[in-house]
C-alpha cells in the first residue's frame, strides 16, 4: 500500500521510504517558490505548478513517475508580447544509488547507449531522491525554447539597400560630371 501525503516544497524522499511500500505525493509550491522557479527557468512568471508523483521500488533504486500541470508566461520571440501557456505533461524515470551494481558504468567515455532505447537510470549522489528537482527538470523540458504567441507570424524584413561607400558617391554624381 502506497503512502499518500502532501509533501512540502522542496520535496525529497529516501530510497528506504520507497522500499517500504511506495510513496504517492502531491506537490504544489507556494508563490515565493513559484517566483524562484520562474526566475530559474527564465520565465516571465509561473502562475501554477502542481504535480502528482508516484515512487515505486525498482531493482535497488526507484521508479519515479508523475503528471505535472503548470501555467507559464513566456515572451513571444516574434511580437515580444507576454503570453500564457498551459502545460500538462507526464514523466517517468528510474534512479539508482551510486553503489548499485546496476548503475550505468562509464567505460572509456563510451556508455554504450541505445539512442532508441529507454533512458539509462539516474545515479543518485546518496540515498535521497530530489523529487521537486525532477519536477522542475521535466517542466523545463516541456518549455518551448522559441516561444511564439498563438497567431503570431514572423514577417521577413525588407532586404537592406546597398551600403557600400561608393553607393553614397553615386548619389552625389551630377549629370554635368558625366562625360
Amino acid at each position: 500500500m502506497a503512502e499518500r501525503l502532501i509533501d512540502p516544497w522542496p520535496s525529497t524522499v529516501t530510497l528506504a521510504r520507497v522500499d517500504r511500500g511506495g510513496v504517492d505525493l502531491k506537490l504544489a509550491p507556494d508563490e515565493t517558490v513559484l517566483k524562484a522557479i520562474a526566475k530559474q527557468l527564465g520565465l516571465v512568471s509561473l502562475h501554477e505548478l502542481k504535480a502528482d508523483v508516484y515512487l515505486r521500488s525498482w531493482m535497488d533504486g526507484a521508479e519515479v513517475s508523475g503528471v505535472l500541470r503548470a501555467r507559464v508566461v513566456q515572451t513571444c520571440g516574434v511580437t515580444s508580447e507576454d503570453f500564457e501557456t498551459p502545460i500538462d505533461a507526464r514523466f517517468s524515470l528510474r534512479v539508482l544509488p551510486a553503489d548499485s551494481e546496476h548503475a550505468p558504468q562509464d567505460e572509456g567515455g563510451e556508455l554504450g547507449l541505445d539512442p532508441d532505447g529507454d533512458d539509462p537510470p539516474d545515479v543518485l549522489e546518496g540515498e535521497t531522491i530530489d523529487v521537486s528537482g525532477y519536477v522542475i527538470e521535466h517542466l523545463a523540458l516541456e518549455l518551448d525554447p522559441f516561444p511564439r504567441k498563438p497567431g503570431a507570424v514572423f514577417v521577413q524584413p525588407p532586404e537592406p539597400v546597398e551600403l557600400s561607400p561608393f553607393a553614397a558617391l553615386k548619389g552625389l554624381k551630377t549629370k554635368g560630371d558625366e562625360g
